[in-house]
């Protein structure tokens, strides 16, 4: 098998891509390195570009005719500059999936599997979301997610191609084999904030204290990208049994993807703690724009259809970034 996957140079692309590879299944890689890294595409057949490019799209095409699906990981994801920068995430992740989806068409492909978000759930009173959950998208990143979701499933009921979206939360954790992981020297989520604190030898900041949790801090379903990656490896092996092309069967889907547990952001700095050489401290402050206290998933669905559950735990993800971190910048200066 074959698979173009688009953002194939960031952190969860690059990880999916490395899943692929042990598994005997050959990526093609389509990124422009906004956010990518060059480096996560070494060894592997790479084009350096936007998934809006119609004649670069069509180049992979022609070069690559066997391709069998394709994985969107291309995307913007960083809530605050979501809020900050509406107009920029919509171009990017509505605008171009729209014409990237037009251009797999006019190439023949038929299977798609969208990297979608967690994010675009309401927030229950227990926590726990299923794929019938109401959806309440609470910023401008996971609005673009439930767009796309429902502009695929608009085009998947219209137009030969199927379309199975991969709802996900927070990702944690780095290649076992430590080929890839998070590229950020200073990102935005909980984990990543955690160990930039060590570093600088700074309280690590709980944004958000007064959310009906069990400890007020918001709650997430961290989820071991590596895990994240077998899922996708599996919803491409299983596709036609998930999505069979049939004209009684239906054209799109989503499956949920966690570990069907949510931790705190106070039981994260445990965890944290309980792992790392170097403890870290906390100090309370406001939420962020566009925070909210958040959810996790039981997966059933995923292991009913991909027969896929989480094998690493919160503080396996975390012990693998950290280790990531002391290896990143040889990786990424090389």
């Amino acid at each position: 098998m074959k698979v173009l996957i688009a953002g194939g140079a960031g952190y969860i692309g690059s990880t999916v891509a490395s899943a692929c590879l042990d598994e005997g299944i050959h990526p093609v890689i389509l990124d422009n390195l906004v956010t990518g890294r060059r480096e996560f595409t070494a060894g592997r057949d790479f084009y350096e570009g936007d998934i809006a490019d119609g004649a670069l799209v069509d180049r992979v095409f022609a070069d690559h005719p066997d391709i069998d699906a394709v994985v969107h990981c291309a995307a913007l994801i960083v809530v605050p500059d979501s809020v900050a920068d509406p107009v920029g995430y919509y171009r990017a992740n509505v605008a171009a999936s729209l014409e990237f989806t037009e251009h797999l068409l006019r190439n023949g492909c038929g299977r798609m599997i969208f990297s979608s978000s967690a994010s675009i759930y309401s927030t229950p009173e227990d926590f726990t979301v299923t794929e019938d959950s109401p959806l309440a998208p609470q910023s401008p990143y996971a609005r673009t997610k439930a767009v796309c979701e429902g502009m695929f499933a608009d085009i998947a009921a219209g137009r030969p191609i199927r379309i199975l979206s991969l709802r996900y939360f927070n990702p944690i954790g780095a290649d076992p084999k430590m080929r890839t992981g998070l590229q950020l020297r200073r990102p935005s989520h909980a984990l990543g904030m955690m160990m930039s604190a060590q570093e600088e030898g700074v309280p690590f900041r709980v944004t958000g204290t007064d959310y009906p949790t069990r400890d007020g801090s918001g709650i997430r379903d961290y989820v071991h990208v590596w895990d994240l990656a077998a899922a996708h490896v599996a919803a491409l092996t299983r596709f036609d049994a998930v999505l069979p092309d049939s004209p009684d069967a239906p054209s799109s889907s989503v499956i949920n993807l966690g570990t069907g547990t949510g931790t705190t952001v106070r039981e994260l700095v445990a965890a944290f703690n309980s792992v790392a050489d170097v403890p870290i401290t906390s100090v309370d402050t406001g939420p962020r724009p566009g925070d909210v206290a958040g959810a996790f998933t039981s997966g059933d669905r995923a292991r009913e259809l991909l027969d896929w559950r989480p094998r690493f735990t919160v503080a396996d993800g975390i012990r693998d970034s950290l280790h990531w971190g002391t290896l990143r910048d040889g990786v990424l200066n090389g």
